[in-house]
């Protein structure tokens, strides 16, 4: 048996774990710059307010409504949802990490007569020990775990664990599953559905195995077995290596300053190559792009990358950079008002791999040794207590946060006080 764990509305949950004045009031949290809203508690939700919806369209509810909104803040969410994963590995020997507020636990050797009552303990002590409320689905496969988690969190009955264990309560799940809600059922294959008459996730159960096989590949033929209740989707506990890394914003404001910019790019390469060594990998080459407003049609738009190859493979943030700001030099162009930038790292390689270059100059140890240091001290300092020159303070372009909320867990200054 499988289960998803899924904090509710996991980031106004972690605002609400340190605020305790936010419970059953209206509470939503913005997107980067502020931009549109990606969590809401159920409160906001009875409001009307959509998920994506743009700040300034839902501008006139918030205020008649005092709606609480918070800025996203990534540092606090990350550390919240690792505690909350070290706190369901306690209860289950394998979890699979599967977003910042969703895992997977394998129940397999469990028994099922008293599973139920194992998820709501778990369910219990997550509350009690982070201040997080999750719900649990448990199922025979992990797509039918993803349908019966939707059950928990939309039911109250569930008590916040529904347990599909028996052909019955399959049915009965799909039959009331929207086709367009099943994992692995993307919007494309969706329409087509709804337009042969398959609306909900048991008719598509009923589609012929060979049906599914041809219009939707080896994929949809995957999740009609899983349907059915035959595990295909395996854990996957260790995370592989990524192939390429990417890091890239929207900037606070519009710029139209390469020296700015620059400082961006830098920061973005800088993160990459943290990234990079953190996996133990290396870069051959790097992608740099530059972009407009595609808003703002009344400015001129211009968008714009380069790939830039490097002689010998490297994680080191000071080589990343130099390739970084030269690219960027041959892409910026005057006269326009840039929205967003971004870096890509490619070719990537174990970092023991590296085919070396007969007319490499630079001194490789140096660079991993101080490249150590500077991760280290991060690491135990906190990001950005030690830094490259070249980042600059980040004031000119850092992505806007008008209602960020403290990092209670992390930022020693930040850390709630008793009185």
């Amino acid at each position: 048996m499988y289960a998803l764990c899924d904090g509710n509305n996991f980031f106004v949950s972690c605002e609400r774990v340190f605020d305790s004045s936010l419970e059953g009031k209206p509470v939503i949290v913005l997107s980067n710059n502020d931009g549109c809203a990606i969590a809401r508690s159920n409160e906001a939700k009875a409001l009307g307010i959509k998920m994506a919806a743009n700040f300034f369209e839902i501008e006139d509810i918030i205020r008649k409504h005092n709606v609480q909104v918070f800025s996203t803040n990534f540092v606090l969410y990350a550390d919240m949802s690792m505690r909350l994963k070290g706190l369901l590995s306690r209860y289950c020997p394998e979890v699979e990490d599967y977003s910042i507020d969703e895992a997977f636990l394998n129940f397999t050797g469990f028994d099922n007569n008293n599973l139920r009552k194992h998820c709501l303990e778990m369910a219990y002590a997550v509350r009690q020990g982070i201040g997080i409320p999750v719900s649990v689905g448990v199922a025979s496969t992990k797509t039918l775990a993803k349908i019966a988690n939707r059950f928990a969190k939309k039911y109250p009955g569930y008590k916040s664990v529904c347990v599909i264990d028996t052909d019955e309560k399959r049915i009965k799940a799909l039959q009331k599953t929207e086709v367009g809600d099943v994992w692995g059922i993307g919007y494309r294959h969706t329409k087509r559905l709804q337009e042969k008459g398959i609306n909900t996730a048991y008719d598509f159960s009923m589609l012929s195995r060979d049906w599914v096989r041809k219009h939707m590949t080896v994929v949809g033929e995957r999740t009609w077995r899983e349907l059915q209740g035959e595990a295909c989707i395996k854990m996957d506990t260790v995370q592989p290596d990524k192939q390429s890394i990417m890091v890239s914003r929207s900037f606070g404001k519009m710029i139209d300053n390469c020296e700015i910019i620059r400082e961006a790019v830098s920061t973005y390469a800088c993160m990459a190559a943290s990234k990079l060594r953190k996996q133990k990998s290396c870069a051959k080459s790097v992608l740099v792009f530059l972009d407009t407003n595609p808003y703002r049609e009344d400015l001129p738009q211009y968008s714009q990358h380069i790939i830039m190859n490097m002689p010998v493979a490297t994680s080191s943030s000071m080589e990343i950079i130099n390739y970084v700001s030269e690219g960027l030099n041959k892409i910026y162009r005057d006269g326009y008002k840039y929205k967003k930038a971004g870096v890509m790292l490619m070719d990537i390689c174990d970092e023991k791999a590296i085919q070396a270059h007969i007319w490499d100059t630079i001194d490789r140890e140096k660079h991993k040794r101080l490249m150590e240091v500077l991760d280290k001290t991060n690491e135990r300092y906190g990001r950005n207590t030690l830094k490259l020159a070249v980042l600059g303070d980040g004031e000119q372009w850092k992505i806007k946060q008008e209602r960020l909320s403290p990092c209670y867990t992390t930022r020693k200054e930040d850390f709630p006080k008793v009185k």
